[in-house]
């Protein structure tokens, strides 16, 4: 009989044990550009050591990303598509959105800028692209991007491009879909973050540059989102807060502030405490 205890007890010690080993690991659903750029690979060494918490994510489109969530399959979002977060959190799945950085959307392409488009506002730019049925490269994928980029057509014209020779949905991330433009001498919409970790990897080999680029609507947000476990009962909600009131300090956001490939910032904190 005492064994017997002894040996329930000793099993509900390993239970509470490996609990609390697994509630160690927070995972996060995020775009592309934060896995691109390196800038998960750099903050998570730092919030582990800081925490105890390890953080693992899949990097997704912002769209992907935010049905993950709805699905339950992560404890946090980092994402970039403000008026579909808020619509996310509204509906419930999601709670204490706050915001962590920033940068924005270029449009870039071939160096010969066939189109003749350097130096237009975005509209126009797109617009003439159409006109002279460039290559323009969409990832078409619902990411936060692609999100833009539509947004954008639509001030352009009555309704985005969905299918046309000139018009090419890749179905890839933002690297790929930049390497896809260039070997078709080719445009296509980036954020600033991924537009320069692609040069430090092409140096000299870039046959890109940017043509469009500082107008207001490309403005581009990024912000966590923390699973509402009232929707989803298996999120960790105590380890998201715990990054989310992280990653908002003022220590953390010099930290973003100093990540930079080629002397340039590619992420400028402007964390909504």
């Amino acid at each position: 009989m005492k064994f017997n205890k002894l040996a329930m007890l000793l099993a509900s010690v390993s239970m509470v044990v490996s609990t609390n080993l697994m509630a160690k690991d927070l995972m996060m659903a995020t775009t592309t550009s934060t896995d691109n750029t390196g800038l998960l690979d750099y903050l998570a060494p730092k919030f582990q050591k800081e925490t105890g918490t390890t953080l693992k994510w899949v990097a997704t489109g912002t769209g992907k990303a935010l049905k993950m969530g709805q699905n339950c399959d992560v404890d946090i979002l980092f994402v970039h598509a403000p008026a579909s977060e808020k619509k996310f959190v509204e509906s419930g799945y999601g709670v204490n959105r706050k915001q962590v950085m920033y940068n924005d959307f270029v449009i870039v392409g071939p160096k010969s800028d066939p189109a003749k488009v350097n130096g237009m506002v975005p509209s126009k730019a797109l617009a003439k692209i159409k006109e002279a049925n460039a290559n323009f490269f969409s990832r078409g994928d619902n990411s936060g991007t692609n999100k833009k980029e539509i947004s954008l057509w639509k001030k352009a014209m009555a309704k985005a491009p969905e299918k046309a020779s000139w018009y090419v949905q890749t179905g890839q991330g933002m690297l790929r879909t930049i390497n896809m433009a260039s070997e078709k001498d080719g445009y296509t919409m980036t954020d600033r973050g991924t537009w320069i970790k692609y040069q430090s990897q092409k140096a000299d080999n870039n046959s890109m540059k940017i043509v469009v680029e500082g107008d207001k609507s490309l403005f581009n947000q990024y912000s966590v989102i923390t699973i509402n476990k009232q929707k989803c009962a298996n999120v960790k909600p105590e380890l998201a807060k715990q990054f989310t009131k992280w990653i908002v300090k003022d220590e953390i956001q010099k930290f973003i502030a100093d990540f930079r490939l080629l002397g340039k910032s590619l992420f400028i904190p402007n964390a909504d405490k």
